[in-house]
């Protein structure tokens, strides 16, 4: 997705116009295309917007990522401070009354899990530590360490009251871990905020997780999105059109290690405790960031059969392009795609 991001910004870098009527003839006024960082969530978030007025679009982006930083406040599992750390605190001893959002976040990860069989787990907190990736400097933990963990490990160890709004573990030393959701829920938030402000075209990302395409930029159907190939020299697997929806990418590029030549990926299968392998990269486009979001990681942890059925019930709208295999020999597999692929790089 970084070279969704940076293809992407190349393409779109200059000024475009576009016409207003009204009562008197006037000059077009000038849309430019404004781009904006800001650090949040372990990753960097951009704000592509166009807009006729510089001080309009810093303080939009001011409000956007504000709103970012207030939902990492929300679901930070590094901030002892944080909502999602009151709840990993205390939740195993007693009932914990949260916030409405704080609830609605934790229902639609409950609904990914359960409909994935477990596939998808925000229970993982202490299985990603116990394999390195908190720390950046991977290890693999013993058989017994595994089985000591998998009874602070399960999604239905998570008990919610929606009436009363409240959390409860069933079991100590559980730890939820907000990373294969989260994102697109702050992009979700985010988006949000530009529509209450009435932008027409603006496009949102989450580093290389999620990113959201608000409206089209002037004069074009919507925002020409580049996926990447499975390999790092392959910048181009398939271009797809975006317009008032997300695409999230799960893949193993940025967070990884490596023992004995072999690679272990962060995205963990909760169901055997151990690192997905056979999967390179899922890239999912959805009406919802945060299903998007949760349905790249369902369906990189899913066989390809599995994952398929997965769209076909519960995420008939979306749109998946899976690869699978090895850098060395992948192969893909479409739903709904739309667009052509570099069945070179890929064969189907």
């Amino acid at each position: 997705m970084e070279a969704i991001k940076r293809k992407f910004a190349t393409a779109l870098m200059m000024a475009a116009f576009a016409t207003t009527p009204v009562a008197k003839a006037v000059a077009p006024r000038p849309l430019t295309l404004y781009t904006t960082t800001h650090p949040a969530m372990g990753t960097e978030f951009t704000l592509y917007l166009y807009s006729s007025d510089a001080a309009v679009a810093a303080e939009t982006s001011e409000e956007v990522f504000d709103e970012v930083d207030r939902v990492e406040q929300l679901l930070s599992n590094y901030r002892d401070s944080s909502e999602l750390s009151r709840i990993n605190q205390n939740a195993a001893a007693s009932l914990v009354t949260t916030d409405p959002e704080m609830l609605d976040f934790l229902t639609q990860s409950e609904h990914w899990s359960r409909v994935s069989d477990g596939a998808f787990d925000i229970t993982v907190g202490r299985l990603m530590k116990a394999w390195g990736f908190y720390r950046h400097s991977g290890r693999i933990p013993p058989e017994e360490e595994l089985r000591q963990l998998r009874t602070a490990t399960g999604w239905e160890k998570v008990q919610l009251d929606p009436a009363a709004r409240t959390v409860h573990f069933t079991s100590p030393g559980v730890e939820l871990d907000p990373g294969g959701i989260g994102k697109g829920f702050a992009v979700d938030a985010a988006v949000r905020i530009l529509r209450a402000q009435h932008v027409v075209a603006a496009m949102f990302s989450a580093g290389s997780s999620t990113l959201y395409a608000l409206g089209a930029p002037p004069h074009l159907a919507g925002w020409r999105v580049v996926v990447p190939g499975p390999l790092p020299s392959h910048d181009s697997l398939s271009v797809i059109t975006l317009r008032d929806t997300s695409l999230s990418s799960a893949n193993c590029s940025e967070k990884n290690f490596t023992v004995a030549g072999h690679l272990y990926c962060h995205i963990m299968d909760p169901r055997t405790m151990r690192p997905v392998e056979g999967r390179i990269q899922v890239s999912i486009v959805d009406p919802s960031a945060t299903a998007s979001d949760a349905l790249s990681n369902v369906i990189f942890v899913e066989t390809p059969g599995q994952s398929v059925e997965t769209l076909k019930k519960y995420a008939p709208e979306a749109r998946a392009l899976i690869v699978s295999g090895d850098a060395g020999h992948p192969h893909c597999t479409m739903f709904h795609w739309g667009v052509a692929i570099d069945s070179k790089r890929c064969p189907l």
